[in-house]
């Protein structure tokens, strides 16, 4: 049996960060979007903070795939 929490946190200007890294990488937005992999258009969403809410290992491959580390704990 399976028991889930789910919890979310507020990170203020996370789609600005991302596509700042995003930026400061060389290969396109479509390697990039390969890589993880996700569509440019998700990925557009996330950017412009459009995205609800964004899961954790997306974000972390975001994070893996840029070799950026945005600094997103979860605490209890």
């Amino acid at each position: 049996m399976k028991v889930r929490r789910t919890i979310d946190i507020e990170i203020p200007g996370l789609g600005k960060r991302i596509r700042q890294a995003r930026e400061a990488d060389r290969r396109s937005l479509a390697e990039i979007c390969r890589q993880i992999p996700m569509t440019t258009m998700n990925w557009y969403k996330i950017e412009s903070e459009e995205t609800k809410a964004l899961p954790i290992e997306t974000l972390q491959r975001i994070e893996e795939v840029l070799s950026v580390d945005f600094g997103i704990k979860f605490y209890e």
